[in-house]
């Protein structure tokens, strides 16, 4: 089968490019329009500054590369070190919501609104597990990742030839995961584990995948998006009982979200300040700066890394079935949240979407191929 498809891939005649294949389809003029659209936005990808500052500190991709990772992660950043002690008190005995304000004005981090202060899900599993606890949980979300999603290009139309390259770029997605110097961060385990889920999901069977995107919304609102999207295509596709669970999970998650800002209200003073505005609108800098430096991107120069962001999205967009359109809404809504939304030391929210997002990358070269041909004109 593999071999077969691989063949069509190979042909050039659109009359006889397979469902799945998206941009084969479409006529001259909208290809036109899609691939100068594209050839305008890789230019300004390469262009971009991919900046992230953290504690007062501005560093941008180059500065980022090589041996001066190993150096700056040697001297653990003050948010991360804010975490590790976070996890200490716990371990010590002591409750979240007892000291979380008053830890957090201490080292002079808003605590209004009550969204600055984080969920308390992932610093009781750190203190209960343990650093070489988190290593094994690690190594085995990230198997887990590579092996459903190994299943499901396998499952999906046109994913078999590519069910390989696929599965080896959901690992190197991913692989960053494994480093421990970054087991405190939220975003990291929320990305992975919605990674996850969206392998796990299909259309019909989904109850795998909500429990594991219900595990993702406690460790960190940020996969709300991904479980109001599941919610939205179940009910596109008619099937009112998963998109009724969809609802539900979001409902009791709100709920949650509600009684976690309830614990934390007690605490904060009419004197706390007011954190900075995270509507701050840093455009295409800010999708793409996110998905880079929270990802192994940023071991690459800007001028690359940033486009492959961009491309990665085409692949997913060019992937006509169910893995693919739901990819495509995900990672451009995402990225759009990123446009518009987070400042410069937000960057690491890019690890909700980046695991999975370089998957795309299997299908680009089917995809750039399909445009040029259509943008050629069938005659």
């Amino acid at each position: 089968m593999g071999s077969v498809d691989a063949g069509v891939d190979r042909l050039a005649d659109p009359a006889a490019a397979p469902g799945w294949d998206r941009f084969a389809h479409w006529r001259p003029w909208p290809a036109r329009l899609l691939l100068a659209a594209l050839a305008a936005l890789l230019v300004l990808a390469a262009l971009a500054p991919l900046t992230a500052s953290m504690d007062g500190a501005s560093a941008d991709v180059p500065a980022l590369v090589g041996d001066d990772v190993k150096a700056v992660e040697t001297e653990r950043d003050d948010d991360l070190a804010f975490y590790d002690r976070v996890i200490a008190r716990i371990a010590g005995g002591e409750r979240y919501y007892d000291f979380i304000v008053e830890e957090q004005r201490a080292s002079d981090y808003p605590v209004r609104p009550g969204l600055a202060v984080r969920l308390p899900t992932l610093a009781y599993l750190h203190a209960w597990l343990g650093e070489a606890g988190m290593l094994v949980l690690a190594v085995l979300l990230l198997g887990a990742c590579v092996w459903a999603w190994w299943k499901r290009l396998g499952e999906e139309p046109g994913g078999p030839p590519r069910q390989r390259i696929g599965a080896a770029l959901m690992l190197m997605g991913g692989s960053l995961g494994l480093n421990r110097y970054y087991f405190v961060l939220h975003e990291l385990w929320a990305g992975m584990l919605l990674a996850l889920a969206f392998a796990l999901h299909r259309p019909g069977r989904w109850g795998a995948s909500l429990a594991v995107a219900a595990l993702a919304l406690a460790v960190r609102e940020h996969a709300l998006p991904f479980v109001l999207l599941m919610g939205a295509m179940a009910a596109w596709r008619r099937d009112w009982k998963e998109a009724a669970a969809w609802a539900a999970l979001a409902l009791a998650f709100l709920a949650a979200l509600t009684w976690h800002l309830a614990l934390i209200a007690p605490y904060v003073l009419p004197t706390d300040p007011a954190s900075p505005d995270w509507l701050v609108l840093r455009g295409l800098s800010g999708w793409l700066g996110n998905v880079v430096l929270s990802s192994n991107l940023r071991f690459l120069p800007h001028e690359v890394a940033g486009p492959l962001v961009l491309l990665m999205v085409l692949g997913w967009a060019g992937w006509k079935s169910p893995a693919g359109a739901t990819g495509t809404l995900l990672y451009l809504g995402y990225g759009l949240a990123f446009m518009l939304a987070g400042r410069a030391n937000n960057f690491y929210w890019g690890a909700v979407v980046a695991p999975a997002l370089f998957i795309g990358l299997a299908f680009v070269p089917l995809a750039l191929s399909s445009l040029v041909r259509s943008a050629r004109g069938r005659g």
